[in-house]
C-alpha cells in the first residue's frame, strides 16, 4: 500500500468513525460525485466493517447537471423533486446516517441563467423541508467531507503546474482533517475538546448581544434567550456523537431573527450555486436584509436572498479565530466547507434548533416563537479578518471582548 492509499484509507475511517459515526445495524446514505467513486468504495467498505445494514449511494455529475441547466424545460426547475425528498426523508425517519462527499467546481454553472438556478434551489429546498428538520435538530447523524476534482484544483492552485494540482489539493485536505498527525482519531478528539471549552465559556456568559467592528463592518447581533453555543461534534436522537463538517474550527449559535442591525462586509469569495459572489456587503434592519451590493455576483446574491422570506434573515453566528490552521495556510479554497473554517462567518437562512435550550424537541412553530429563523436555505458566508473585533454585551449593557484582532480574547 502506498502512502497515499494509506492516507485515503485513514480518511475513510475518519469519515465513518468520527464524521457520521456509523453504528451496527444503521443504514448509510452517501451523496457523491462520480469522480469520487474510488473513495466512496472505501467509504462503503469501512461502513460495512462498522456494521452498517446498508450503504445507499446517490451519484451526481457536474457536467450532466450543467447540461440540465442549459437545456431542460423551464418547468423542470419549478417542479419539486418529491421522489428524491421522499427517499432521503424515509431514510432519515428510520435513523440512517447521511454522508456527503463534495468535489465542486466553483464555476460549474457560470453563465447559466440565474432564474433557473434560483428556481431549482427554491423548489428543492421546499421539497426537503421535513428532511432538513431532521438535520437542523440533530435527529440524525450527518457529515460532509471533500475530495479534489481537476476543475476545483485548477481554481485553487492556478500557479501550480496542471499535473500537480490535484496532488497539491489532496495534501491540503489531508492537513485540514489532521491526517498528517500520528493518530488522526486522537487528534480529532483533542481538537473537539478545545472547541468544547470555548463553547462552555460563551454558554456561561449568556451574552445578550454581539457587536462586530471591522473595516466595512459595523454590526450588532442580538442572541435569543436560552441560546446555546455549539461546536464541532453533536449528539443525535439515539445518543451517538457525530461531526457534521470535516474540517471544523467553529463555535456557533443562532441569532435572534429580528435582532440584527447594521452592515457587514464579506472577506472571502462565496461559491454558491456554481457561481462566485465576491466583495459583497449586507445591511440589516431589525434582522432583515434591506440592501445588498457585490463587486461580483450581484444577481446571484439577489436571487439567494429572494428564495423565500427566511432567506432575508440570518440563521447562524459562527466564531473562528484568524490564527487557525486553514486560515494560516493562506489557501483560498472557493469552497465553504473549508473557507468558513478559516474565518468568522454568518449564515443566511434557517437556524439550527439545537442552538436553543430544548430546541431539539420543539416544533417549527415553537422555534419561530422563540426567535429562530426558518428558510428553504442555509448559506454560510465569511466575514472574519485580522482586523475584526467582537464584543459580548451583557444584560446590563457592559461590553467584554470576545475577539480582538481576529482571535479569541480569552
Amino acid at each position: 500500500m502506498t502512502d497515499f492509499e494509506a492516507k485515503l484509507s485513514k480518511y475513510a475511517d475518519l469519515a465513518i468513525k468520527i464524521g457520521v459515526n456509523v453504528q451496527p445495524g444503521q443504514a448509510l446514505v452517501v451523496n457523491a460525485p462520480i469522480v469520487a467513486a474510488e473513495f466512496v468504495r472505501l467509504i462503503a467498505a469501512k461502513a460495512y466493517e462498522a456494521g452498517a445494514s446498508q450503504v445507499k449511494v446517490n451519484w451526481n455529475d457536474e457536467r450532466i447537471t450543467r447540461l440540465m441547466f442549459e437545456h431542460a424545460a423551464p418547468e423542470v426547475f419549478t417542479k419539486a423533486p418529491t421522489w428524491y425528498a421522499g427517499e432521503i426523508t424515509e431514510f432519515a425517519e428510520n435513523g440512517a446516517a447521511v454522508l456527503s462527499v463534495i468535489a465542486e467546481d466553483p464555476d460549474a454553472l457560470k453563465g447559466i441563467e440565474q432564474a433557473r438556478i434560483a428556481n431549482y434551489h427554491k423548489t428543492r429546498g421546499a421539497a426537503l423541508t421535513k428532511y432538513r428538520e431532521y438535520v437542523m435538530s440533530d435527529k440524525i447523524s450527518w457529515s460532509i467531507v471533500a475530495i479534489p476534482s481537476q476543475a476545483w484544483a485548477d481554481k485553487v492552485f492556478p500557479d501550480v503546474p496542471a499535473e500537480e494540482r490535484i496532488d497539491k489539493l489532496w495534501e491540503a485536505i489531508f492537513h485540514t482533517v489532521r491526517l498528517d498527525q500520528e493518530d488522526p482519531v486522537a487528534a480529532w478528539q483533542d481538537h473537539l475538546d478545545t472547541l468544547e471549552a470555548k463553547a462552555a465559556v460563551l454558554n456561561a456568559k449568556k451574552y445578550k448581544k454581539l457587536r462586530y467592528a471591522a473595516p466595512g463592518t459595523d454590526l450588532t447581533i442580538e442572541l435569543p434567550e436560552g441560546h446555546l453555543w455549539a461546536q464541532g461534534d453533536s449528539i443525535n436522537a439515539q445518543g451517538h456523537t457525530f461531526v457534521a463538517n470535516m474540517p471544523t474550527e467553529e463555535v456557533f449559535t443562532a441569532p435572534l431573527k429580528t435582532g440584527v442591525n447594521g452592515t457587514v462586509r464579506s472577506t472571502k469569495p462565496l461559491s454558491y450555486g456554481g457561481n462566485i459572489i465576491d466583495g459583497f456587503s449586507l445591511t440589516f434592519e431589525n434582522g432583515k436584509i434591506v440592501s445588498v451590493s457585490a463587486e461580483k455576483g450581484q444577481e446571484t446574491l439577489e436571487h439567494l436572498i429572494s428564495l423565500d422570506e427566511g432567506a432575508k434573515y440570518l440563521g447562524e453566528v459562527a466564531l473562528v479565530p484568524y490564527h487557525s490552521p486553514i486560515s494560516e495556510s493562506n489557501i483560498l479554497y472557493y469552497n465553504t466547507l473549508f473557507d468558513e473554517n478559516a474565518s468568522n462567518h454568518l449564515a443566511i437562512g434557517t437556524a439550527y434548533a439545537f442552538c436553543l435550550e430544548g430546541g431539539k424537541s420543539m416544533t417549527q412553530e415553537e422555534l419561530k416563537e422563540r426567535g429562530l429563523n426558518t428558510s428553504v436555505t442555509h448559506v454560510d458566508f465569511m466575514i472574519g479578518s485580522a482586523e475584526m473585533n467582537i464584543y459580548g454585551v451583557t444584560g446590563d449593557g457592559t461590553e467584554e471582548p470576545v475577539f480582538l484582532n481576529g482571535n479569541w480574547a480569552f
